[in-house]
C-alpha cells in the first residue's frame, strides 16, 4: 500500500486534479490519498487557505466579509465548472461557511481553525465525486470518518495514539479509492482542529504509520529536495536520499517542500518516504528514509524570523536551579524555546519571534524579577542557518569551512550551536545577511 499527498500547488486547479487522479488511478496501490487546500495557480494568486484566514479576520474585526466569502466560493466554483461536474457545489459551501461563522463567532480559535480546514474539506468532497464520475469507486471520508483524533490546541494539534490504532480499522473496511482532507483533525469533543501550517504532510504521516504503509508518497511542484533553496541558488544539487533527522533539521530551517514534524509518526516504523513532482510523477525523486551511508554535508537552510533573550549572571553556573526556574516562565507563558546556548555566566534562548507578540515585556519581567540577571537584552530579527549532515560525525574541519566562507562574505556571527547528535551546525546571524551567508555556504560545500 502507498499512501499519497497532494500538496496545493498539485491541486489549484481541474488541470492539476486531473493529473492527480491520472496518478492514483493508474496504480492499484494507491488507494489512500490526502489532498491540501487549492494553492496559488501563479505567482499574483491567493492560496485559498489564505482567502479563508481573510474571512475571519473581517469577522473579528466586525467588517463585511461577503468579498472574501464569494471569492472563496467562486475558486470551487470554477474548478468544479472546468471538471463539468454534474452537481454544484457552491450552495453547500456557502451554507457551511455561514453556519461556521455564525455558531463559532464567540469562539475566536475555534472559528479560525474550523474556517482554515474548509480549504481541504471541500476540495477533498470535489476531487472525489468528479472521480465518482469519471466510473472509479471512490469514497470521501472526513478525518472524523476514519477516527483521526488530536489534542485540543487550536493550530498545533497533535495526534493522540489511540487514533492510530481506530484509523487502521476503519480504513481498512473499504476497498474503493479513499480520499481524506488532510490539515486538520477533531478533538474529542467533535472540534476541528488543525495543525501547524503545512499540516497535511502530517495527515499523510499519521495514515501512513496507521496503515503500515509501504511507502508514503508526498506529492509537490518539485521533483525532489535540493542542497539549498532554488530561490536563492541557481540549479542547486538534488538530493536523492536524507535520512529522517536530515529531513526534520532542514525542514525546521526553512525547507518548506516537507513538514519538519511529519517525520515524527514514521520514525519508528521506518516507513520510507518519497518527494515527487505531480507535473513529472515519472521522475525519482528524493527518498527519507530512517538511516543511509553519508559522507558528509547534505544541505544548508535559512530560516528567519527568530528572536534571541540573552541573560547575564556572575556564577550562573553555580547556582542550582537557574535553568529549571527559567524553563518554568516559558512553560507558565505558553512559549517554546528553539535553542539555548550558554556560557558559565551567561545563557540565550532562542525562539520563534510570533510566539512573543503581546508577550515580550511580561517575559523580560519575570525574568528580571524571579531570576535577578545582572544583565538581559534583546536580538531581534534573527536568522538561523543550519548545515546539516550524518556524515559531519566523522568529517573534519566543517565549523572551519563554514566560519571561513562566512568570514570572506563578511557576515557577521551572533551566536554558533551544534546538537549533541552532530548531524547539524546552527549559526544565528542578521536577518538581513540570511542569503548571503546560505549562498557562501553552499559555495563551500557543493562548488
Amino acid at each position: 500500500m502507498k499512501i499519497c499527498k497532494f500538496g496545493g500547488s498539485s491541486v489549484s486547479s481541474a488541470e492539476q486534479i486531473k493529473k492527480i487522479l491520472n496518478i492514483v488511478n493508474q496504480d492499484l496501490d494507491r488507494n489512500i490519498i490526502i489532498v491540501s487546500a487549492p494553492g496559488k495557480r501563479n505567482d499574483k494568486d491567493t492560496k485559498v487557505t489564505d482567502l479563508l484566514i481573510q474571512i475571519y479576520q473581517a469577522v473579528m474585526a466586525g467588517r463585511d466579509y461577503s468579498s472574501q466569502l464569494e471569492a472563496v466560493i467562486e475558486r470551487f466554483e470554477e474548478i468544479a465548472e472546468e471538471l463539468n461536474l454534474r452537481y454544484s457545489i457552491k450552495h453547500q459551501i456557502r451554507a457551511e461557511l455561514t453556519h461556521i461563522i455564525a455558531s463559532l463567532r464567540d469562539r475566536p480559535l475555534y472559528l479560525l481553525d474550523a474556517l482554515k480546514s474548509c480549504g481541504e474539506n471541500f476540495n477533498a468532497q470535489l476531487i472525489a465525486q468528479f472521480n465518482v464520475e469519471q466510473g472509479v469507486p471512490t469514497r470521501y471520508l472526513s478525518p472524523l470518518d476514519i477516527g483521526l483524533m488530536v489534542t485540543d490546541q487550536p493550530g498545533n494539534a497533535m495526534i493522540l495514539p489511540d487514533s492510530y490504532e481506530t484509523i487502521r480499522e476503519r480504513l481498512s473496511s473499504y476497498h474503493e479509492k479513499i480520499i481524506v482532507p488532510g490539515f486538520f483533525g477533531y478533538s474529542e469533543a467533535k472540534e476541528i482542529i488543525t495543525f501547524s501550517r503545512g499540516g497535511s504532510d502530517l495527515t499523510g504521516a499519521i495514515i501512513s504509520r496507521a496503515m503500515n504503509a509501504e511507502l508514503y508518497e508526498n506529492f509537490t511542484d518539485v521533483s525532489g529536495i535540493y542542497s539549498a533553496s532554488p530561490m536563492i541558488i541557481r540549479q542547486p544539487k538534488k538530493i536523492d536520499e536524507l535520512t529522517y533527522d536530515e529531513m526534520r533539521e532542514l525542514s525546521y530551517a526553512g525547507f518548506k517542500v516537507f513538514h519538519d514534524e511529519a517525520v515524527a509518526p514514521l520514525i519508528h516504523t521506518g516507513i520510507p518516504v518519497v518527494i515527487k513532482n505531480t507535473n513529472d510523477p515519472a521522475a525519482p525523486g528524493t527518498r527519507i528514509v530512517s538511516a543511509h551511508a553519508s559522507t558528509g554535508v547534505v544541505g544548508v537552510s535559512c530560516d528567519t524570523g527568530f528572536t534571541s533573550i540573552n541573560m547575564k549572571k556572575y556564577l550562573m553556573n553555580r547556582e542550582i536551579g537557574f535553568t529549571r526556574k527559567l524553563l518554568t516562565i516559558l512553560e507558565e507563558m505558553q512559549l517554546s524555546y528553539d535553542h539555548m546556548p550558554s556560557g558559565i555566566d551567561n545563557i540565550s534562548i532562542v525562539l520563534r519571534s510570533h510566539q512573543l507578540t503581546g508577550k515580550l515585556t511580561a517575559l523580560i519581567s519575570r525574568i528580571q524579577q524571579e531570576l535577578s540577571v545582572d544583565e538581559i537584552d534583546v536580538e531581534e530579527d534573527l536568522a538561523i542557518l543550519m548545515i546539516v549532515g550524518e556524515g559531519m560525525k566523522t568529517a573534519v574541519g566543517t565549523a572551519n569551512k563554514a566560519t571561513a566562507a562566512l568570514s570572506r562574505q563578511q557576515v557577521n556571527l551572533k551566536m554558533i550551536n551544534q546538537g549533541s547528535s552532530e548531524i547539524s551546525m546552527m549559526f544565528g546571524l542578521d536577518a538581513n545577511q540570511a542569503e548571503t551567508a546560505v549562498k557562501a555556504v553552499y559555495e563551500a560545500f557543493f562548488h
